[in-house]
């Protein structure tokens, strides 16, 4: 039987920087919609991404609007997971993040990176 491939995407721009921001949902979603697994880790800045209300105002120019995207990857299966000690240390907790997030630390996002067929990093 054939392993699944595996995409982990590694975010750590925020919202301040709009297409950086947004070009990992884009990839997320074409890798998706190909079949692939895909998990979503949220390090330094871009935990703020996955905050309730963090991405509203969030639109590349070119993109749809980064909650739209953000919405329909986690829809399709994305997995969303912001670093534990990036949240602590911007003060966030875990009902301030969107549903369905789940918060991982350095051992869980090491061992998906180890298991993935490929990385990115934005």
């Amino acid at each position: 039987m054939d392993t699944p491939e595996k995409l982990v995407i590694i975010v750590t721009h925020g919202p301040e920087e709009p297409e950086l921001a947004t070009l990992p949902f884009v990839m997320a979603a074409g890798a998706l919609v190909s079949d692939i697994e895909v998990l979503i880790a949220f390090q330094a800045e871009g935990v703020n991404l996955i905050r309730k209300g963090g991405a509203d105002d969030v639109h590349a120019s070119g993109f749809p609007p980064l909650a739209e995207l953000i919405g329909t990857v986690a829809e399709i299966g994305g997995l969303l997971m912001p670093c534990s000690p990036c949240l602590e240390s911007r003060g966030l907790t875990e009902d301030e993040l969107l549903d369905g997030v789940e918060v991982i630390g350095a051992a869980r996002l090491v061992s998906e990176i180890t298991s993935a067929t490929a990385t990115l990093n934005y």
